[in-house]
């Protein structure tokens, strides 16, 4: 059975920083596409950033260009989001996401099968 889970999401401060993990299970995604996606209460499903199979490729949403970093480890099975100078409207339930194309690089939330449960990131100001 496949597993994602993340992790490290809470309360933080604005102009803060937190670090989510995303470990897989059940099966190995260092052939496959990587990603994190968010959901504000009220709002639809917002892509965050996409991490290719090999880490070569990434690719953010504009709001968070230059404050996230999306990285992975193959060896371990696991993918990361360090979120540096939150801001309030970056408080969201995080969700981790694979996709089950090998070697193909993916943007849009259906290209994605595979999903996690999610992880609350609160911004306070």
């Amino acid at each position: 059975q496949v597993q994602l889970v993340e992790s490290g999401g809470r309360l933080v401060q604005a102009g803060g920083s937190l670090r989510l993990s995303c470990a897989a299970s059940g099966r190995t995604f260092s052939n496959y596409a990587m990603g994190w996606f968010r959901q504000a209460p009220g709002n639809g499903r917002e892509f965050v950033a996409v991490i290719s199979w090999n880490a070569e490729m990434t690719y953010y949403v504009d709001s968070v260009k230059g404050r996230f970093t999306i990285s992975r480890d193959n060896a371990k099975n696991t993918m990361s989001l360090q979120m540096n100078s939150l801001k309030p409207e970056d408080t969201a339930v995080y969700y981790c996401a694979a996709t089950d194309t090998p070697f193909r690089f993916a943007l849009r939330r259906g290209d994605f099968r595979y999903w996690g449960q999610g992880t609350q990131v609160t911004v306070s100001s």
